[in-house]
């Protein structure tokens, strides 16, 4: 029995400063609000403190190598006949959708991955599962992508249902 193999494709080397600078956020977010709820919730002395520090810990922690860890799990590959997907940082997903099965390729571009220049890739599909999703493409790959993916998809017989 054979097992499957990762996509070929790894996404752009600056998607994981793209993703340190959000989770950093989200940390910063996260310690902010835990400080004042401790502040005002948890009784003042050391106990206070010893749980803020380790809430600093665990979110500075997961603000570094969550970003790490996902750019090594993030790949793609399109092939004649299917889009193949892999993502997560935890659990894991892997999705192949053959080509007769596309039904839209979306291109997104937020904000901060306009400077960063980047983009992602989605991919709806005739399935229950949803979408396929390329997060931290670079725009280039990422156009050039939609515009193959388009062409592929317009090319299989049927409805995509």
């Amino acid at each position: 029995m054979s097992q499957l193999r990762d996509p070929a494709h790894r996404v752009s080397p600056r998607a994981r400063t793209l993703w340190q600078l959000e989770a950093a956020a989200e940390a910063t977010f996260t310690i902010a609000v835990g400080v004042v709820a401790a502040l005002f919730w948890l009784p003042g002395g050391a106990l206070r403190w010893a749980l803020v520090g380790l809430l600093v810990l665990v979110c500075a922690g997961l603000a570094t190598i969550v970003p790490l860890w996902r750019y090594q799990v993030h790949r793609w590959e399109v092939s004649p006949t299917a889009v193949y997907t892999q993502r997560g940082w935890w659990a894991r997903e892997r999705r192949i959708a053959p080509m007769s099965r596309v039904q839209t390729v979306d291109f997104a571009q937020g904000p901060l991955a306009r400077l960063f220049g980047l983009a992602t890739v989605t991919v709806t599909t005739a399935s229950a599962a949803g979408p396929l999703q390329i997060d931290g493409l670079d725009q280039a790959v990422a156009l050039s992508l939609v515009d193959e993916l388009t062409r592929k998809a317009d090319l299989v017989e049927g409805d995509a249902t």
